[in-house]
């Protein structure tokens, strides 16, 4: 790797202190009272006051350790969310929240930290919020306890506020035991790798470059995969358009199983 693994260990120490600050700032916004929320498209594509924030520090931190980061092999690339959730963090539902920085170089996610601000927060007032899992392709991921979904049971996991008729048609193909419609593509990549589901399924465009980065690097530090619904990996060069135009597919085991079942209506529909 010509930008060095020394360069790459140091950007994820950074990466993982950055997002645990970015951490206390969303729970800090939630605290004061004002979420700041202006709508980017529509309703249900929301900014608050925390992303703002979170992307200046994330930023305007990394800037400072690494000024040269957009140009180091000329191909290293950092894709940040600064809050994977947003329209469930202004309706209160704080455990789908997450921060993303994602890692990639040569077009391929290599490296991934994502911070989730109100782990355990229902476990009672004096309970120790956040967590910070993280991973590196060939080192492995961090900061949780690996768990599958019991052999046989097929659950899905997919998107709470931006179904369509294509996204029932390919989750109803699976033919699901149990189906979680939940926000944010960090938390459910997260229910994959903590066993609480055992696909995420998203035939849709809508999630972006940020949104995928930083968990797909996790799920494949633990032997999962995840591609768009044409089972084509997803890419990451300064270049690529950030739209994931052709949705999402991932899993942790058995992701023949899935790819197979995906309505060749579904892909007709989705262009790469």
């Amino acid at each position: 790797m010509a930008c060095g693994h020394t360069v790459l260990m140091r950007l994820v120490a950074s990466a993982y202190a950055v997002a645990q600050k970015a951490g206390m700032i969303v729970r800090r916004v939630i605290a004061e009272g004002d979420l700041g929320i202006v709508e980017k498209t529509c309703a249900t594509d929301l900014q608050t006051k925390a992303d703002r924030l979170v992307q200046m520090s994330i930023c305007s931190s990394l800037a400072r350790k690494f000024p040269k980061l957009t140009i180091i092999g000329e191909e290293l690339v950092v894709w940040v969310d600064p809050l994977d959730g947003t329209k469930e963090y202004t309706e209160g539902l704080l455990d789908n929240v997450t921060v993303l920085i994602g890692i990639a170089y040569e077009g391929k996610a290599i490296a991934g930290v994502i911070n989730q601000p109100y782990y355990n927060y229902q476990a009672g007032p004096d309970a120790v919020l956040g967590r910070t899992i993280w991973g590196v392709l060939g080192l492995g991921a961090f900061g949780f306890q690996l768990k599958e979904v019991p052999a046989g049971k097929h659950i899905i996991t997919t998107t709470r506020s931006h179904s369509n008729q294509l996204v029932m048609d390919c989750v109803t193909a699976m033919n699901p035991d149990d189906v979680l419609r939940v926000g944010g593509a960090g938390n459910k990549i997260i229910q994959l790798i903590e066993g609480k589901a055992s696909a995420y399924v998203f035939a849709s465009p809508g999630c972006k470059k940020w949104d995928t980065c930083a968990p797909e690097v996790i799920l494949h530090a633990v032997g999962g995969k995840l591609t768009d619904i044409h089972g084509n990996a997803l890419q990451y060069n300064k270049e690529v358009k950030h739209m994931n135009s052709a949705g999402v597919l991932a899993t942790l085991r058995n992701y023949d199983y899935y790819a197979s079942r995906v309505p060749q209506s579904v892909k007709n529909a989705l262009v790469p």
